[in-house]
């Protein structure tokens, strides 16, 4: 019986890889794999997946973020004849500052809900199609919604502060 080399198997044979590059002159025509190259191939796939999937959902923040923080800007201006109405009848800056703060968060809210619903319906969508199990699991919704209050607090702090910040008497004069 030939010798394939030190690296035969048990039944006298060398692998199938060694007889081919043996019969090959040492090149390698082929590629051998196993499932655990394929699991990892699916890994670094839904690795790749969540990675751009994070980063299209951070720059959906930077812009809604900053959608909210000029639609509150807008509204401090619109309503300077009422912050100084409430300034002059004994409203305390900390009061000015809390009601379009939570202005702010109650906008972020609604767009979180909104964003959640369409997720759940696209992956009950994409689930169908592909035919696949897709869930929403209770710590990526609670994560979402904690996201959409974490914006609303950032994107209202300036306005609430400029709103906080005005002068009573100035803002009656206001046009």
């Amino acid at each position: 019986m030939p010798s394939f080399g030190p690296r035969q198997l048990g039944n006298g044979h060398a692998p199938r890889h060694e007889l081919l590059r043996s019969r090959y002159d040492g090149r390698s025509w082929f590629q051998a794999e196993n499932a655990r190259s394929f699991f990892r191939s699916a890994e670094n796939l839904t690795r790749t997946a969540t990675l751009v999937t994070a980063g299209i959902a951070a720059i959906a923040l930077v812009v809604g973020g900053i959608g909210i923080m000029n639609i509150m800007l807008v509204a401090v201006t619109e309503r300077t004849r009422e912050i100084g109405l409430r300034r002059t009848v004994g409203a305390k800056q900390r009061d000015i500052a809390m009601q379009f703060l939570a202005e702010a968060i109650t906008l972020c809210l609604i767009g979180g809900q909104i964003g959640l619903a369409a997720g759940i319906l696209a992956a009950k969508m994409i689930s169908q199609r592909l035919q696949i199990d897709a869930t929403l699991s209770l710590n990526s919704a609670m994560v979402g919604v904690l996201f959409s209050i974490a914006v609303g607090v950032l994107a209202g702090f300036f306005p609430a502060y400029k709103a906080s910040r005005l002068s009573p008497i100035e803002a009656l004069r206001f046009e």
